[in-house]
């Protein structure tokens, strides 16, 4: 309806909002009506503004965490199989050739055990190994410093050497004394026969 007065427009106002705020119960109301809108304003701005989402834990796209398969109580984890593993060895074990006894190997057992019987009154352990030095090889040395040649009863070779077994690379020799029998391993080291092993034999 078309107001055309300023008296009009006074009476439309009053109608509409001077009369109904004098009541304390359209007061309220109108407060209300007013919290109402702006909370719906606090929550349609945003999302007309383009506030972007928050992500949602699980979402696609968020920080994914490794799962693990878990064994029920009581029952054994699978073994895997060894069936397609590779042997440790290549290829089989050389076995050592059967040869002539060497003399060079004989004769070294021969002069080494002359040698270990030779250990006068207060000989010291290095004045007595510096006799089989040259004649030993060199892992060997080491085992024999710990011997005490004063607990040695032998005092001379008594007889000839005979072979116990021969090969290409290695030679036991048995060396009789006047004590115990001595069973002496000679190898070939390449720079010639070194003896690498002893043996006490009754």
């Amino acid at each position: 309806m078309p107001i055309r007065t300023n008296r009009g427009r006074t009476a439309v106002y009053r109608r509409l909002w001077g009369y109904p705020l004098r009541s304390p119960r359209h007061l309220v109301g109108t407060i209300v009506f007013l919290a109402i809108v702006v909370t719906a304003l606090g929550i349609v701005l945003p999302k007309v503004m383009g506030k972007p989402a928050t992500a949602t834990p699980g979402a696609p796209g968020s920080t994914s965490v490794a799962t693990t398969t878990s064994q029920p109580p009581g029952i054994a984890a699978p073994v895997p199989t060894t069936a397609t593993l590779p042997t440790r060895l290549s290829s089989p074990l050389l076995t050592p050739t059967s040869a002539a006894p060497n003399p060079e190997a004989i004769n070294v057992a021969k002069q080494w055990a002359t040698a270990w019987v030779n250990h006068p009154a207060g000989i010291t352990n290095a004045d007595w190994l510096n006799g089989m030095r040259a004649l030993t090889t060199d892992e060997f040395l080491p085992q024999m410093t710990t011997v005490d040649p004063a607990n040695i009863t032998a005092t001379r070779v008594t007889g000839d050497a005979t072979v116990q077994s021969s090969y290409t690379s290695s030679v036991v020799v048995l060396v009789p004394t006047d004590g115990p029998k001595l069973s002496i391993t000679v190898v070939n080291t390449g720079a010639g026969w070194r003896v690498s092993d002893y043996d006490q034999a009754s």
